[in-house]
């Protein structure tokens, strides 16, 4: 598969909203957002393969780190970390972008909220792309045994205090261990670029905000009848990118996503892990140019 070479040069910034402020880096400029959500335990670095792509489009392009990542604020609360909270920072950031209309760009945590985001069938959105995270009542409708082992660490995450000194062993190598030993293309994956993902859970303060993610989402889980029912849709364009390596989400729940959305485009990448975008950028970008590309 032909490489697709982009040579925009991506900026950081720091940007209020409300009372937060967010990191985040930037390619391009227009008045058609593409809003790019990181998942867990990755950051704004994730997208520096999709950034060039999408300015290169006509796309102001944003990759901020979500609230507790990088230089973003860290609120000290688990409520701080419910997905309606996330949610309004998503928000926020569309509103201060100016832009006219916003597609979401969005991979494992990022996709959840993408997935919410898209269910209340905002107008502005017009298109979704969601990578390795299913449609939420498929996650929760069709979990399997095989499933419920491979998610252990969303119940070990409920613990006070030893999921942040597990991860924070050795200045937090497990971080950097976690991409290293569960991607496929492992040259994907240099010490330069897991040493990124180590430097940010050393943060005061920040293990404990990417694990009160999930703290949140068991005390504070959000209305998913508020998706609609077991037979209700998401009607914008959507994409969802797979890569069938993936060791935390099993391939049948994104087999299972085509149910709650209309017309879902659904590619699975045989050579690809969890992390996708980082994991196989090359056959992403083709699958992610054709698809914002195509009317």
């Amino acid at each position: 598969m032909q490489e697709i070479k982009c040579e925009s040069v991506i900026s950081t910034s720091l940007i209020p909203v409300g009372d937060l402020v967010f990191e985040v880096d930037s390619c391009g400029a227009g008045n058609r957002l593409v809003l790019c959500l990181h998942g867990f335990p990755e950051s704004s670095f994730s997208w520096r393969h999709q950034l060039p792509l999408l300015a290169s489009m006509g796309y102001k392009a944003w990759a901020p780190n979500l609230r507790g990542y990088g230089c973003s604020s860290k609120p000290l609360k688990v409520s701080d970390y419910a997905v309606d909270k996330l949610l309004e920072d998503v928000e926020g950031l569309i509103a201060v972008s100016g832009c006219d209309e916003v597609t979401l760009v969005a991979h494992d945590w990022g996709g959840a909220l993408a997935w919410v985001y898209a269910s209340r069938h905002v107008k502005s959105l017009k298109k979704l792309v969601v990578m390795n995270c299913p449609h939420p009542i498929a996650f929760k409708s069709d979990m399997n045994l095989r499933q419920y082992f491979m998610s252990w660490y969303m119940c070990f995450f409920q613990l006070p205090y030893l999921p942040e000194w597990f991860l924070g062993r050795n200045k937090a190598m497990p971080i950097r261990r976690m991409f290293e030993k569960t991607s496929v293309n492992k040259d994907k994956f240099p010490p330069e670029v897991t040493e990124v993902y180590r430097r940010n859970a050393t943060r005061p303060g920040a293990l404990s905000a990417m694990i009160n993610y999930y703290r949140a989402l068991f005390r504070f889980p959000p209305r998913l009848n508020a998706l609609g029912s077991e037979h209700a849709n998401i009607s914008v364009p959507t994409l969802l990118i797979w890569g069938e390596k993936d060791l935390a989400l099993s391939k049948h729940l994104a087999i299972s996503t085509e149910k709650y959305v209309n017309g879902l485009q659904t590619e699975f990448i045989s050579g690809g892990s969890h992390w996708i975008q980082q994991d196989c950028p090359t056959q992403v970008n083709q699958l992610l140019s054709k698809f914002l590309q195509d009317n």
